[in-house]
């Protein structure tokens, strides 16, 4: 997987996506990384094409996937 740079948004620095495994990894402004399972692909797209990307994530990803901190 390789990081997706965004900066247009101020609280998410990057995204990458494994697809096979259905994984989402979203890196913070604040540097930590957190990992998504079970993120259907058309969310990751939508992601990353939505305007404000922090409210994508409150609205559909933060509180609807589980997840893990990376380190």
């Amino acid at each position: 997987m390789r990081w997706i740079e965004t900066p247009d948004s101020s609280t998410i620095a990057a995204i990458r996506y494994d697809p096979s495994r259905e994984l989402l990894d979203i890196r913070f402004t604040n540097d930590r990384t957190y990992r998504y399972f079970g993120v259907p692909e058309f969310v990751y797209r939508a992601l990353l094409r939505a305007d404000s990307k922090g409210r994508y994530f409150n609205e559909i990803v933060r509180d609807g996937y589980e997840y893990e901190e990376l380190e």
